[in-house]
């Protein structure tokens, strides 16, 4: 099945009231040009889960710039101050989640699992509200899983069938991300055939990808 297909087909089916899950880690990785389509369309009150709020104008802040987020998980937004005036101002549902547990929280919906359990911020304003267990003497929270209706994910090559290779540190939320969404679009810097991909070097099966575009 060939899965390549051009941007505007393939953000098509992002509308408005979605949880959008953007991959990239302070915009390394992030699908800059994917980001541009949704803009573009025009779709708003959408939840938005990034590693961060990226900068202004750049990433995930282009979404912020724009008004298109109601409701933004993220783990670090100190670097958009723009982003920080619509908390201030309590403008956007701001939900700030520690790093490795939003990564867990994204990857738990991936893999079919119904929560985690970890000891990060136990006896602390995170915990409030949710449930705590003891396992051996030492409590844990139950964090919930992060589910998304569509990813933005961003490789370094894809064949026609959607495997995938990322480079470096864009292997960050993007393979975690396109497992716990249900339709996934990939902006590849690359685009093989179907073959020139070597097995041993697929860090994303095509079984997770809905459409690729080129970068």
């Amino acid at each position: 099945m060939n899965k390549i297909t051009t941007m505007k087909d393939a953000v098509a089916r992002i509308e408005s009231g979605m949880t959008v899950m953007i991959g990239g880690f302070m915009t390394v990785g992030t699908p800059e040009a994917l980001v541009d389509a949704v803009v573009e369309k025009g779709v708003t009150d959408l939840t938005v889960v990034c590693n961060d709020a990226g900068v202004p104008g750049k990433g995930a802040g282009k979404l912020i710039r724009n008004d298109m987020a109601s409701c933004f998980y993220a783990s670090h937004v100190g670097l958009n101050p723009e982003f920080g005036k619509l908390m201030s101002e309590n403008k956007i549902d701001a939900v700030l989640v520690p790093q490795g547990t939003l990564a867990e929280r994204i990857r738990a919906a991936g893999v079919g699992l119904g929560g985690i359990l970890t000891p990060t911020g136990v006896g602390t304003h995170v915990e409030e509200g949710k449930e705590k267990l003891t396992v051996d003497g030492r409590e844990f929270l139950l964090e919930p899983p992060i589910k998304g209706d569509v990813a933005l994910i961003k490789a370094f090559r894809a064949d026609r069938q959607g495997n995938l290779v990322f480079r470096k540190s864009a292997q960050n939320f993007n393979p975690l991300m396109a497992m716990a969404c249900d339709y996934v679009i990939v902006e590849a810097e690359y685009l093989e055939d179907v073959g020139a991909i070597d097995p041993d070097h697929v860090m994303l099966p095509g079984i997770f990808v809905d459409a690729v575009v080129g970068g």
